[in-house]
């Protein structure tokens, strides 16, 4: 692992990685938590803004360009943020299904499958996972996120305790 080719990247790539970073561990432990709770709601709300952040910071980076500075990437992130809006219109309408399906739609197309495509070569991402040394302080922070993940998948196959049903039914 290396950091330099992200370091060395323009402001906008260092800003979409950093947040995509937090939407996907953010996301991933509302994924596994407790639902309908305060701190399910807040965790959301950042979560949701994190992706905005993702999304936005999107229309500054102009590595791909197939038609003059744009990219297909550019309109998964339009599709991203209107997919957001819509989530959270679900929850406030109380149509809790809808907006689990939709937030792990997004989570899943918008940061998992996507970040894959970041691991390919020629990228950025591939550079700094994939060259180099793991530097002790760069193993630490893998060893954290590794086991974060770790707790919030043993946390989810302990079970959850009453999770918040819907309010209103779907059919």
């Amino acid at each position: 692992m290396q950091l330099s080719p992200l370091l060395n990247a323009s402001p906008a790539i260092q800003l979409h990685v950093a947040a995509a970073a937090g939407a996907l561990l953010l996301g991933g432990a509302v994924l596994f938590r407790r639902k309908g709770d305060a701190g399910h709601r807040f965790a959301g709300r950042l979560w949701a803004g994190l992706m905005v952040v993702v999304a936005g910071s999107s229309f500054f980076i102009h590595e791909l360009r197939l038609w003059g500075a744009w990219s297909p990437i550019h309109l998964l992130s339009l599709l991203t943020l209107a997919s957001l809006a819509w989530g959270v219109r679900l929850a406030r309408q109380r149509r809790i299904n809808a907006h689990r399906r939709t937030m792990a739609g997004i989570y899943v197309g918008a940061l998992v499958i996507t970040g894959f495509f970041t691991l390919l070569p020629g990228r950025i991402m591939h550079d700094v996972f994939f060259t180099g040394a793991l530097k002790p302080g760069e193993a630490a922070m893998a060893g954290l996120v590794l086991a974060t993940l770790a707790a919030a998948l043993a946390l989810k196959l302990a079970g959850r305790r009453g999770d918040a049903r819907d309010v209103t039914r779907e059919g």
